[in-house]
């Protein structure tokens, strides 16, 4: 049907976009088994996040600028499969600055992956793109979401070096999508392709919207990092602390069918603004109450940041559509690298005071965020197009 989801190219780039976040979404469960083992402190941990977000975030930018200059779809099946045996081999490792350096290797293949990705996915999307966006991010979400699931059962049943099993499915992943790769490039000549490619540029609205986009993303990251430790601190087991990070990552990877299509029908402005205020609201819950409430407080945190990621990208790529590569490096990379190094100074307030005040303090983030997107505009969003049909 003119104008649909091409559903079979779309569920190949949303399952890659699992493995590969299912890899990076393994780091944050395995910090209490890291700090343990290496007797790292809060910011020693926190940098380990800090290398993955930099090497998989801040040079997204530069494979998305590549991405729109030449065609690298090859991108999508050798980023999945390093990723994987980044974090995978970096279990193994013997000293912490090993499994740093493989973490970063792991980053690399993230970065090469999401930028390629998330441009094929909006030609793949046809009229409903923040639907279809939606669609691919749920596969991230949903793939970071089951990290700490897969992860720490595997540490407990065969002791740190289960993690390398991590490397299996994003491999087999991989390969399907290396197999598939010649109904992914075709996407990018369709009608589609040129339509999502019509507009100006709009820097000044793009800079404010990657400064909302990094002040959102620095409390999710924030939360993924120290939540595992914080429900530690609080007297809980390590499992306790994977089980509510999966909580708040799943929530957000289902949330995200619902925001998608919220975003087709009412605006990607006023889900960005609602959500955000929101965010701030639930982590507030999260940090005053224990127990029950709490849990309930950090799922509503994933509810409002992970599953609006893909109304952000796609406003992103409405406000500077004549480069679609570099928008999503840029909303999906530079921005959560940023995003990562805040997560650095919290830890080192956690160390110098304790980690409850650095949560404190992270609640300015969201404030902040709620006010600059007040200020955006509406995104130039095309509702009426012609699109052809999908191939194959």
């Amino acid at each position: 049907m003119r104008g649909e989801i091409d559903k079979r190219a779309m569920g190949l780039l949303s399952g890659g976009h699992l493995a590969t976040d299912l890899a990076s979404g393994t780091l944050p469960a395995l910090l209490p088994f890291f700090k343990d083992r290496f007797d790292l402190s809060y910011t020693l941990a926190a940098l380990l996040i800090l290398a993955s977000t930099f090497a998989s975030s801040i040079i997204q930018p530069f494979f998305g600028h590549w991405s729109d200059r030449y065609k690298l779809e090859w991108m999508l099946p050798a980023g999945i499969t390093v990723a994987g045996l980044g974090i995978g081999l970096g279990t193994i490792m013997p000293s912490y600055w090993l499994l740093l350096l493989f973490v970063v290797i792991s980053g690399f293949g993230i970065a090469a992956f999401h930028p390629e990705a998330s441009k094929c996915a909006s030609f793949a999307s046809g009229q409903r793109r923040a639907s279809g966006m939606s669609l691919f991010q749920v596969g991230g979400n949903v793939g970071y979401g089951l990290g700490p699931i897969v992860a720490v059962p595997l540490v407990n049943w065969l002791g740190i070096r289960g993690g390398l099993l991590i490397a299996v499915p994003t491999t087999v992943v991989g390969l399907i999508l290396l197999r598939n790769l010649p109904r992914l490039v075709g996407l990018s000549g369709g009608t589609q392709a040129r339509t999502v490619r019509q507009g100006t540029n709009n820097p000044r609205a793009l800079t404010l919207l990657l400064t909302v986009i990094t002040l959102r993303g620095t409390l999710t990251f924030a939360l993924v990092t120290f939540v595992p430790l914080y429900v530690v601190s609080l007297g809980h087991s390590k499992a306790y602390g994977s089980h509510l990070l999966a909580l708040m990552l799943l929530t957000g990877g289902a949330g995200t069918l619902f925001t998608g299509p919220l975003a087709d029908r009412v605006g990607r402005r006023p889900v960005l603004i609602v959500s955000t205020l929101l965010g701030g609201l639930f982590t507030v819950l999260f940090i005053q109450v224990d127990g029950l409430l709490g849990a309930v407080g950090l799922a509503g945190v994933g509810l409002c940041t992970i599953a609006t990621y893909a109304v952000q990208t796609l406003m992103c790529q409405e406000y500077m559509p004549q480069n679609l590569g570099m928008a999503s490096g840029l909303a999906i990379g530079l921005s959560s690298g940023l995003a990562g190094v805040a997560a650095v100074v919290l830890g080192a307030v956690a160390d110098s005071i304790n980690l409850k005040t650095a949560l404190w303090l992270l609640v300015a983030a969201p404030v902040v965020a709620f006010l600059l997107s007040l200020r955006l505009p509406a995104t130039p969003a095309q509702r009426t197009v012609t699109v052809a049909e999908p191939s194959g």
